[in-house]
Order: structure tokens, then sequence, then C-alpha cells
């Protein structure tokens, strides 16, 4: 019985043990036999799945008009070429089944992306799958995007004769100093600031004395003199409003000698020589002039004046390093002084504008130009400054929307004497954003003029320099002459009719005052568009990115939308052009390079298409700045 038990055990024992094994081992014997049979049809799987990627390639080269619509589809010999048709394909004996499976592409902001977005009518999503059931079932598949690229090229717009069969709205196309092209806004003047001429006209001043002190408005300028006694205090010089203007001495003001002059439509301030009469007030309404007010700073103040500004009805004077600011809610009588500050040095310059008036100095090692809060006349502080590079600070200009500063120093040879500063932020240390080399010139004043210039005058190399200062970084000379007695101020004016003209006063004894004529000039409209003409080479491709360069200054800017149409007709004469920005709505705008957005359901916009035009808005909030449109480069595929 003992026997027998074990016998039952040992048998029991193999049967659990065949029943593991045996599974195995019956497996291993079934995937021996079809292994070579599955390696087969894996290797023909692969070769399928190679060719069918070539295929696609084949057929997009051929015209990516021949890429179908979204589905599944197989290839098939269509001459020596290859096509597509509808459905999975079953190839015979292998029982192979191959699918080309194609599927739209989305992308947002350039990249592709799942959901959302917008589609791109130049990229496909192809999904290559080869699937067989026997001798076990598999798929073998591979993923990528086809997008087009026969005749990847671009078309560009940069010279003045590209740019000239666009269409201009209050913007204007000129020739660069390069002879390249560039898209501005409109402004009149008949000159150009950049090729001064010789001067239009010249006027000789009364008597013998040196002019140092020049100021305009609209038909009007006014000019004083000093460091003799043998000129008039002031010359007011009245400006005809023609083509080749002239001028003519209108008044003289007499008694003093003048360090600067500030004119008004009735009245002109002199900053004097006199201790005891530092600002003089002259009547100008009538013949003849004369004096009926002025400004003495409080007791103790005996230095002459050197700078006048008037803002509404306060008057602002620099008298060696102060300051002051005095009533003028009247002319007449002596005017009382509202408050006073010391500078860190000589104030030889002020200029005010929306609450804070701008100070050049000299004879500080510290700062070169202060920023004083004039906001309450009585109670003024300084707030800012700039040091720019320890020379004696001359002049000042300051932009229209108050957010820079042009200042010029005295000439030195290692330094730099033209400075742009940074106002945006009035407070603390101010940033030097660029600076230029008068190359020889000692800088005597300097004005902004429209167009993004900036002239500088002085003494000795070239006298008066027409700066570029679009690119603020560098500032390039782009033009000049030479009048070899010196010049010792500069005054610009801007005309309604939109005329300009920069005033220079010189030390020419027979002809102190001469007109040049700049351009473009008068203020800057403050908008406008330009539309291109179409650009089309004579069948439909995909318009793929928008490239443009262009400049901004402050308180500028440039925006574009972009239009893609079919033929009507065969020709884009008639194309129903609607402009659009990158999101593909009429009221949104590109503002920077980028891709094109994508639109082909038949309807308006279409891309890809046959035609094409873009439009580019111009505008500034400064009359002397405008946004420049330098080039735009179109790149598209068929």
């Amino acid at each position: 019985m003992h026997n027998k038990g074990q016998s039952l055990i040992e048998i029991l024992i193999v049967i659990a043990l065949m029943s593991i094994l045996l599974p195995a081992i019956i497996a291993g014997f079934y995937v021996s036999r079809e292994a070579k049979p599955q390696q087969q049809q894996r290797m023909r799987a692969a070769e399928l799945l190679k060719e069918s990627q070539e295929i696609i390639r084949i057929i997009r080269e051929n015209g990516w008009s021949n890429i179908p619509a979204n589905g599944t589809f197989h290839p098939v010999r269509s001459g020596n070429s290859w096509t597509l048709l509808e459905g999975a394909e079953v190839i015979i004996p292998t029982e192979i089944t191959r699918e080309i499976i194609i599927s739209d592409v989305n992308r947002l902001n350039g990249q592709i992306v799942t959901s959302g977005g917008t589609l791109d009518p130049s990229t496909k999503a192809i999904n290559i799958r080869i699937s067989w059931i026997q001798p076990i079932s598999s798929v073998v598949e591979s993923q990528f995007y086809l997008s087009r690229y026969l005749e990847n090229d671009t078309h560009t717009q940069t010279t003045q004769a590209e740019f000239d069969t666009g269409i201009p709205f209050s913007t204007d196309v000129i020739t660069t100093e390069d002879d390249d092209g560039e898209v501005t806004l409109g402004a009149g003047g008949a000159g150009s600031w950049c090729i001064p001429s010789v001067p239009v006209f010249e006027l000789d001043l009364p008597k013998q004395g040196v002019a140092n002190a020049v100021t305009a408005i609209e038909e009007e300028a006014y000019v004083g003199t000093g460091e003799n006694a043998s000129g008039v205090s002031l010359a007011n010089i009245v400006i005809t409003n023609d083509d080749d203007p002239s001028a003519s001495i209108y008044g003289t003001f007499d008694g003093y000698k003048t360090n600067d002059v500030f004119g008004e439509a009735d009245y002109f301030y002199v900053a004097t020589h006199r201790p005891n009469r530092e600002v003089v007030i002259v009547r100008i309404s009538s013949l003849p002039f004369a004096e009926i007010g002025y400004y003495n700073p409080p007791p103790g103040i005996e230095d002459a004046a050197k700078s006048i500004y008037v803002d509404g009805t306060v008057g602002y004077v620099t008298v060696n390093n102060q300051l002051f600011t005095f009533n003028l809610t009247s002319k007449i009588g002596a005017r009382s002084t509202y408050d006073s500050i010391t500078l860190a040095g000589i104030g030889e310059s002020v200029v005010v504008k929306d609450g804070y008036a701008y100070v050049a100095i000299s004879g500080s090692t510290s700062y070169e130009m202060q920023i004083v809060n004039v906001a309450n006349p009585s109670d003024i502080s300084i707030v800012g400054s700039a040091n720019v590079d320890g020379q004696n600070a001359i002049d000042l200009a300051i932009n229209d929307t108050s957010t820079r500063i042009y200042l010029v120093t005295g000439s030195s040879t290692s330094n730099r004497e033209l400075f742009i500063i940074d106002i945006s932020d009035k407070n603390g240390a101010r940033p030097v954003l660029g600076s230029y080399d008068t190359n020889g010139m000692d800088p005597r004043g300097t004005t902004l003029v429209p167009g993004n210039r900036l002239i500088t005058v002085g003494i000795g190399g070239e006298e008066y320099q027409v700066i570029n200062i679009n690119n603020e970084a560098n500032p390039l000379r782009c033009g000049g002459i030479e009048v070899n007695n010196g010049i010792n101020g500069v005054a610009s004016v801007l005309e309604g009719d939109g005329d300009a003209y920069s005033y220079i006063i010189t030390g020419d004894g027979n002809a102190e005052f001469k007109i040049i004529a700049g351009g473009p000039g008068g203020n800057f409209a403050t908008n406008g568009t330009y539309e291109s003409a179409d650009f089309e080479i004579g069948y439909t491709i995909a318009f793929n990115r928008f490239i443009p360069t262009v400049i901004e200054p402050e308180g500028t800017s440039i925006n574009f939308q972009i239009a893609v149409a079919d033929a009507v007709s065969g020709s884009c004469a008639d194309a129903d052009y609607v402009f659009t920005g990158p999101d593909g709505q009429t009221d949104s705008f590109y503002e920077a390079t980028g891709p094109i957005t994508f639109d082909d359901d038949g309807i308006g916009y279409e891309n890809p298409g046959r035609c094409m035009r873009y439009r580019a808005y111009l505008f500034t909030n400064n009359s002397n700045s405008s946004p420049i449109l330098e080039k735009v480069i179109i790149n598209y595929s068929r």
C-alpha cells in the first residue's frame, strides 16, 4: 500500500509538470514553425513603408494640388509617376494591407497644435500604416508632416522704384542717402534736410553786432546780438510764406547786449548782460518796439542772464548757476519771482515742456543736463539729471512727446559732442541712448526737424551738420555744408502749408541771417497707409511668411494687414482683396515678422491664392518723427 501511494504521488507530479511545460513546448514548436513567414511579412512591410514614403514625396514634387484632401488612400501607377486613389490596398498574395492616411494640420503662432489654431493648407499629416493578419497579426507604421517646398522663394520690396508701384495715402515714398527707398508718413517741404543747398535767402542785420541768439515762429524770426555794443539788441525779421521766401527787418530794439531771446506773437523777451535788468519784456505788436516790463532776480544776484524761456504766464531764466521762475500774468513793470533753485553748474540753455524744465549745464563735473519739476512754479525741484562726458553743455532740443533730449556739448578730441538722452522717466539718472561725433565742429546750437533729423551747428569743421537719428544707438551724418564764418545759432520752422526751413545766424558780417530749405518739412501726418501693388507669378501659390524691416522711433508705430485672393478671369485686377491680420480677422494686424494665415474656404481671403497685397498702417504722436518702412520680404511656395 505504501508503494502504491508513492506511485500515485509521482504520477500526479508528472501530470502537473506536463501541464506547465507542454503548452510552452507546443507554443515553441508553433513559433518556430511560423517565425520565418512572420519575418518575411515584416521585411515586406518595411519595404512597402519605405516605398510609400518615397511615393508621397514624388507626388508632392509633381505639385501640391496632387496631394488629396483628408482620407485614406493607396498609391497606383500613373504613367511614369504615381497617384493616390481612395481606400486601403490589399496586396496579393501576402494579404498585406497598405493605408496612407492624410489629415489636416493646424498651427498657432507658427507651431503645430492638436486642437485650436488655424488651418495650414501648406502642411499635411501623413500616417502610413502597413498591417497583416497571418501568420501573426501585426502593424508597422510611419507618421510625419509633409509640407510644400517647390519654388520656395521670396518677393522683396526695398528700392524706391519698387515702393513707387504701391498706393500711398498720407504717406511718402522717398529715396534714402544710399539710393534705397523707404515709406514714411507724408509731410511737405520741397527740399531735403540731408541734401542742404546754399541758403535760399540771406539778410544783413543792422549795425555791426555779433549775432548770437535766434528763435523763430512761422513767418517771423528774432535775432539778438551780443559780445560787443555795435549791434542792436534784437531784430524782428519778417519772412514771406513763398516757395522761395525772402526776409526783411520789420523792427529793432536796442539798449542791451543780448545773450538769448524768446519770441511770441506780440512780445519778445531778452536775456541781457545787465545785472539789474536780467530780462526785458518788449512789446512788438506795433512800431516802434517798446520795453514795457522786466524781471530782476532777488537782491544779491548780480550776474547776466544766460537763457530765457516762456511757457504761458510763467517765465524761466537761468542766471549763473540758478534757475528762476517769475510771474508773467502781466507783461508790464517789474515782474515778481515765484521760486528759484541752484543748479549743478551754469545754466546755458533752458527749455520747458509739460511741467518740466530741461537745463543744459556747463562748469559741472557731475551733470551736463538737469531736469526740474516746474508743475508748480512756486515750488520747483530738481528730479533728474544726465552725465554724458564731462564737457560743457551748450544747447539742447526736446521732442514733441517729451521722451528724448538731444544735448550738444563743447568740442572734444576724445569725446563725442551730441548725446541722445532717454527722458521717458523724468526721475533719477537718465540714460544716454546714443552719441555722435561732430568731427572737429565746436557746437553752438541744435534743433530737431521733421523726418527724424537733427541739425547741429557751430564753428570749425563742417559748421552745418544734419544727423539721421532713426537709429538712436548709432546716429549718423546724412548731410551738411560748410559756412566759413561759423554758425552761432539755429532755429527751425514748420509752416502751415508744409514748408520747412532752418534759420541760422553766422559770423558773416554782410549776411548774418540765412534761410536754408529743408524737407520733408511740415508736421508729419498723424497717420497714413501704404498699399502695395499686386504680387502674382501666374498661378496659385501659398504665401508662408511676412518679413518687414521697420524703424519705429519713440511715439510711432507700423502695423500691417495682408490680403490673398483668387484671380478673377485669370487676372488680379478685379481680385476680391480682404485684408486681415495673423488670426484671419479684418480688425487685427501683423506687428512683426510672422507666418501668414491660411484660409482656403473659397470666400474672400484665400491662401493659397494667386494674388497678394499688403497694407502698412503708419502712426505717430510726434509731429517731428515718422515710422519708416524700409523693406518687405514675402516668402512663398508652390
